[in-house]
């Protein structure tokens, strides 16, 4: 039985870096990846910078054509209520972007994900990291880790569409 190729996107959101990732795979095994960050600068305006990550998702996402475009929720610390509000504008750009390029959306805990990939809900990003890199055979450090923690969620959402996927055909 011949499967059909699977592309995922994950982005981790980040104001100052999104972290973004691909991850191709027949629905046995990932065969070909990718990753990366877009950045911006502190200088500009929230506004600007908004404007940026949309932008630039949007085209990937034109480019790529993904089967599923997974998101990392956001949570809020007690500690930290503006970074909360701050992610949660980056998402919400984010959202509308993988919408309006047509493609389907999760959005997935980052302790989900964490459990998924390491084992272990309250991982570190440096076990995240590792982790990834372990499952790709991948031969070098991956940074920045918003691009490690991207692959993560890209993973999971491939495993996620993939079982869905297998229970549609059986």
């Amino acid at each position: 039985m011949t499967h059909k190729p699977i592309k995922v996107v994950g982005i981790d959101p980040g104001l100052a870096g999104t972290g973004i990732a691909v991850v191709e795979g027949d629905a046995r095994a990932v065969n070909r990846y990718s990753f990366g960050c877009v950045s911006t600068a502190s200088t500009d305006s929230l506004a600007f910078r908004l404007d940026t990550i949309y932008t630039r998702i949007s085209q990937f996402l034109s480019d790529q054509v993904p089967d599923l475009v997974v998101i990392e929720d956001i949570y809020s610390l007690d500690k930290y209520p503006g970074s909360g509000i701050l992610l949660g504008k980056v998402s919400g750009v984010l959202l509308v972007a993988a919408f309006r390029a047509g493609a389907r959306v999760e959005e997935i805990a980052v302790r989900e994900a964490k459990k998924i990939i390491c084992g272990n809900g309250n991982a570190d990003k440096f076990q995240m990291e590792r982790s990834v890199r372990h499952f790709l055979n991948h031969p070098e450090t991956i940074r920045p880790f918003h691009a490690s923690d991207a692959l993560g969620l890209a993973i999971t959402g491939y495993f996620r569409y993939r079982k869905n996927d297998h229970d549609r055909i059986s």
